[in-house]
């Protein structure tokens, strides 16, 4: 298969995440000594500037730590919480049948992002020998809010699409004033190549850099933030962020082939990412050619299963008993690889929710650390809401909660809301072997599935498995149907077959970012090179040294 772009190697350190100057904070921290966490928190909090429609300090992230020196794999859910006034009966009380997607109504959680970095932080001096102060680790995200940066063409893109003032349930952007006042340039959006500065941000950054992490949480920002929702209907308050918590959990996990695949628990979709390689454990890919119209039947059917177990369970872990093991146990998979050998047809699904937008990277250090680390602020621009003289846009994860009492991700206060974000980790003899993720909703899972078949089972490059031709199962923003979307560069025979086996297909450009922007780093166990892969879909970079 043609590749476009060469595998990035190297001895010592290894970096890929979706935005080219978030690798290069990444890869400086490195190379002054940092660990892989260190590097993590300056590509995180680079990439909430730079990238701004993707992520940002108003959302939530995830962390699977790996540290050398104790061979042991940390996860940390940096999600937030619902609001103590977050209750079903007060959004049907202002006559809503569920909750808005935009405005102060969808912020209805806590962004946890900060205080993952703080929580990440504090283990790393305690546990990973961390050397760097926690100031230098903010400088390039400060730097690029003050001084600014060049917009990229995907910023451009999507910041267009969110002012058409005709979709006043996802788009029509431009009716909140902050937005208008940061994100656009004389009613426009800034284009590619314009150099954006954000000042707001930069105050925003600089007290959390001097004051540290809690200062989101616990102080006269917190209060703003606060005061300027509340002014125009949002329900959080002081007490919500003050008692916000990030928690570290147990990591879960499936074999896979000489490996075992790891990923975090709920509230995150890490158990249906893990359930399609449980399934496909049974199946022996190998006999399957890649790329033919049976290794993406497989593929998706095997998909589909495990949303079905994944829609029916996933919630708040504290709000519900969720048969984690019975879900991820061997006989399950086995169980669904049989069903899906013993039809030859594709199978009905109801209706997936429409994609979120993210931010996945990776960091290998020279020590051996590794961190799989994904950041978001849920769907572009997340809410939309910018409390005034913050810079922060406040996410919309929160309007993923049902106004349904009996769904499984019903609303309630201090929950936890079903998250699509899981990064992802194979080890083989207790060692990391393969750090991968990619943004999209739920894409995720599936695009996960692609990476690791292909490399695992196929023995694909990193950079090649990320650039074959992808699909994504599921719909889009207010279509009735979920369809299977494909790239171009998948052939019209296999097309054909697949349309034959029943799946609803929908052809879509050859890189499209429809499918996300996956990335990998993975690493020799022999000669301890690392192999690292970007995607051009979007417009991230892998560096090593």
């Amino acid at each position: 298969m043609k590749q476009y772009r060469a595998t990035t190697m190297s001895t010592k350190g290894m970096v890929t995440t979706p935005h080219y100057l978030a690798s290069q904070a990444a890869i400086t921290t490195l190379q002054k000594g940092g660990n892989a966490i260190e590097a993590a928190i300056a590509a995180a909090s680079t990439i909430g500037v730079v990238y701004p429609h993707m992520n940002g300090i108003g959302g939530d992230n995830f962390w699977l730590i790996y540290n050398a020196k104790t061979k042991e794999l940390k996860a940390l859910n940096a999600s937030g919480r619902s609001g103590e006034m977050a209750t079903i009966n007060f959004y049907k009380s202002q006559g809503y049948t569920k909750i808005p997607s935009r405005g102060a109504l969808a912020a209805n959680t806590v962004p946890g992002a900060v205080a993952g970095w703080g929580q990440a932080y504090a283990y790393s001096n305690e546990e990973m020998n961390g050397s760097l102060s926690w100031v230098s680790l903010l400088e390039s995200a400060i730097h690029y809010a003050k001084e600014g940066f060049p917009v990229t063409p995907s910023q451009e893109y999507w910041t267009s699409v969110n002012l058409d003032e005709k979709d006043t349930e996802f788009r029509a952007l431009g009716r909140y004033a902050g937005f208008k006042q940061v994100f656009l340039k004389g009613n426009r959006p800034y284009q590619a190549g314009d150099v954006m500065k954000q000042m707001d941000l930069a105050k925003t950054l600089t007290a959390i850099a001097e004051n540290g992490a809690n200062h989101f949480y616990n102080s006269e920002l917190t209060e703003k933030v606060v005061a300027d929702l509340q002014k125009h209907g949002g329900i959080l308050t002081v007490e919500d962020f003050k008692k916000h918590t990030s928690d570290w959990v147990k990591p879960i996990s499936v074999p896979y082939r000489d490996y075992v695949a790891y990923n975090l628990p709920p509230n995150t979709q890490g158990m249906a990412s893990l359930s399609i390689l449980n399934i496909l454990n049974h199946i022996n890919m190998k006999e399957i050619e890649e790329g033919s119209s049976t290794y993406y039947h497989v593929l998706v059917e095997a998909i589909k299963h495990a949303f079905v177990d994944r829609d029916r369970y996933l919630t708040d872990p504290n709000f519900m008993d969720i048969p984690i093991s019975e879900i991820l146990s061997e006989q399950h998979g086995l169980e669904l690889a049989e069903k899906i050998r013993d039809s030859d047809r594709a199978k009905e699904l109801q209706l997936l929710d429409a994609k979120g937008d993210t931010v996945w990277l990776g960091i290998v250090d020279e020590y051996g650390n590794a961190v799989s680390f994904i950041q978001s602020i849920y769907h572009e621009f997340g809410s939309g809401f910018i409390p005034e003289g913050t810079g922060i846009v406040l996410q919309n994860r929160g309007s993923y909660f049902s106004l349904d009492e009996n769904h499984v991700n019903a609303l309630a206060p201090r929950k936890r809301s079903f998250h699509t974000l899981n990064p992802a980790m194979l080890l083989k003899n207790g060692n990391p072997t393969l750090v991968y993720g990619t943004m999209g909703g739920e894409g995720q899972p599936q695009t996960q599935a692609a990476l690791v078949t292909r490399i695992v089972d196929y023995g694909m490059n990193v950079q090649e498995a990320i650039e074959a031709p992808r699909w994504l199962y599921g719909r889009t923003w207010g279509a009735s149907s979920n369809s299977l979307k494909v790239e171009n560069r998948i052939s019209n025979e296999v097309l054909t077959e697949l349309k034959q086996l029943g799946h609803d297909i929908e052809v879509l450009e050859e890189f499209t970012d429809t499918m996300g922007h996956a990335g990998g780093i993975l690493i020799d166990e022999k000669t301890n090179v690392k192999f690292g892969g970007a995607d051009p879909r979007g417009d991230g970079m892998a560096i090593g040294y």
